[in-house]
């Protein structure tokens, strides 16, 4: 037994009760406290791994891509070790196996699916070896708690270039992501979207990657899905868009849910997952994937994306008086366009929630609100019956509304975050969708657990 092992996961576990006691989630602190009484806490405890370990990063979508691909092994009758709750820096990934160890340092884990937060993919790539690497996108973030993009992009590929039996299982619609291959030489796999109804060929948002990533050409599109995902290649160098193993057609959006037909090796299947947007398409479609490369059985893949439950604030739906209320986290451009878009393309009037804070964990530079595509809620004849603006920056938030064009007479500010949630809830409006920055997520979940019942999709 080694005993420096058994000390830090004991003192992680007992700085977990503690945080739970304050009333905090005990996500990080646990491996905290680990770490700083035996900084090999994470790496003697990832070799007990039997199988393997996955690793999911990128800037959207990490958090439903782990759970998918989590619910896909339990499902499948693997134990797994996983940050289901997002808590993706090295602190919080030491903190899912000092939980899942017990105190004489064992561990039951037949794979560990760890989101990794992009500016950790160095520090927890030193410790751990992944068998499948996850990489869903990339989009500009918080400009002042990140890096810019090319930064962000050099320091994961020269992290992952040491994990030399590693597959990658890539976005083959995003060339900052298809590139990896060739910057890399690993042996890569890839998910894409062919052409929808909805795809366009031209893109009205921001678009992170115009040049290619190989030679510095612009690049060309065929078409676009949204951000700089597309059907693309390079005129200078041929670099292109590569042809995905696993690829999404025929998306459609069911009572409840998306539907899509899916190809892969010369067969289709129907995908049906109880969840809105494009984007968790993507997040399916790089689960599903990774499940096929794991040996996992394309039914048993397709039962458990059918079954997938949104974590907080991922889209997540409640309902109130029989009416859906979707809570959808927006921390980029990117991912706040998404859930406008979802958004615009339901049915029926609907109640607007935005709330903005701008703490350290949020961001304190809340210019990026500029890059929203809010210029759609004030289109004409949108039916909305109220858009209420909350947080920290809720007056800037009413402001830009403002100037995309929203009636001003529909649109609010208010302080008190639980009578706005109120107002949104009690409208006459046949849904309700609530926005909101990290560090306000968990009160304004809160909230609407005690104002709502949450919606049984199983």
């Amino acid at each position: 037994m080694n005993l420096k092992l058994s000390t830090a996961i004991a003192a992680g576990k007992v700085a977990y009760w503690l945080s739970r006691f304050r009333g905090y989630q005990g996500s990080s602190l646990p491996g905290k406290a680990a770490r700083r009484l035996y900084s090999g806490t994470l790496h003697d405890l990832a070799k007990k791994v039997r199988k393997g370990i996955i690793v999911i990063s990128g800037t959207n979508g990490k958090t439903t891509t782990g759970n998918m691909v989590a619910e896909i092994l339990m499902d499948a009758g693997y134990s797994i070790v996983a940050n289901r709750e997002g808590a993706n820096m090295i602190a919080g990934v030491t903190t899912s196996f000092v939980m899942s160890a017990a105190l004489w340092g064992s561990i039951d884990c037949d794979y560990a699916v760890l989101e990794v937060d992009e500016a950790s993919m160095p520090l927890v790539l030193a410790e751990v070896t992944p068998v499948v690497i996850v990489l869903t996108n990339f989009f500009r973030d918080q400009l002042d708690r990140y890096w810019e993009l090319d930064k962000v992009v050099g320091v994961i590929r020269d992290a992952i270039k040491i994990c030399k039996k590693t597959t990658l299982i890539l976005n083959a619609d995003d060339p900052l992501v298809a590139q990896f291959p060739i910057t890399t030489g690993l042996r890569s796999l890839f998910f894409g979207l062919g052409r929808q109804e909805s795809s366009t060929s031209a893109s009205s948002q921001t678009r992170e990657s115009k040049f290619c990533p190989i030679c510095g050409t612009a690049l060309t599109y065929d078409y676009f899905h949204y951000g700089q995902l597309g059907d693309y290649h390079c005129p200078g160098c041929g670099f292109t868009r590569p042809s995905p193993q696993l690829e999404a057609v025929e998306l459609n959006v069911v009572p409840g849910g998306t539907r899509c037909r899916i190809f892969y090796e010369q067969q289709a299947v129907e995908l049906v997952i109880p969840t809105q947007g494009v984007y968790n398409i993507y997040n399916a479609l790089a689960a599903f994937l990774t499940g096929l490369h794991l040996g996992i059985n394309t039914q048993s893949i397709l039962s458990s994306l059918g079954r997938h439950q949104s974590v907080t604030g991922r889209m997540e739906l409640f309902t109130h008086l029989g009416k859906p209320v979707y809570l959808c986290l927006v921390k980029n451009p990117t991912g706040f366009n998404q859930g406008i878009a979802t958004l615009c393309a339901a049915e029926g009037i609907k109640n607007v929630f935005i709330i903005i804070n701008d703490s350290e964990a949020d961001g304190r530079d809340i210019s990026w609100l500029w890059d929203v595509d809010f210029e759609s809620l004030g289109a004409d004849h949108r039916p909305y019956q109220c858009l209420i603006c909350s947080g920290q920056r809720g007056e800037e938030m009413a402001l830009r509304l403002k100037y995309a064009g929203v009636p001003v007479d529909r649109i609010s500010v208010s302080k008190d975050i639980r009578s706005a949630i109120k107002n949104v809830l009690a409208g006459h409006a046949g849904s309700a969708y609530l926005f909101s920055t990290y560090t306000a997520l968990r009160p304004v979940h809160k909230i609407l657990k005690q104002l709502t019942a949450k919606e049984d999709l199983q």
